[in-house]
């Protein structure tokens, strides 16, 4: 795809989109595992204040209908989620204590 991949409201998260738009748990996982602590604070830092009017833009849609725009915002705010463990609980990209941990999911909840 070529052009925005998010809601123009948005375009200063553009830089981020094509990384961490991951249509999966898994996906964003494996995302924050290879991610670098400097990537994840960055993405965090710019990605954090945002966050509140990003959810207050997928909210305008049904969630079983949201634009592509809308839902790659949203795939973002969930990668947000993933980096933000990282960034404020763990101070690393792996869980403290969790050995070899992974995350796969047999089935992805929807969006």
């Amino acid at each position: 795809m070529t052009g925005p991949l998010l809601p123009p409201a948005f375009a200063d998260l553009e830089p981020y989109a094509a990384t961490w738009c991951l249509a999966t748990e898994t996906e964003r996982y494996a995302r924050r595992q290879a991610s670098t602590m400097p990537q994840l604070q960055e993405f965090y830092d710019a990605c954090f204040p945002r966050l509140e009017e990003a959810i207050a833009h997928c909210d305008a849609f049904p969630l079983d209908d949201l634009p592509d725009d809308a839902l790659r915002l949203l795939h973002l705010v969930y990668s947000l989620v993933m980096a933000a463990m990282s960034v404020e609980i763990f101070q690393q990209v792996k869980a403290t204590d969790a050995a070899d941990a992974e995350l796969e999911r047999i089935e992805e909840p929807v969006p």
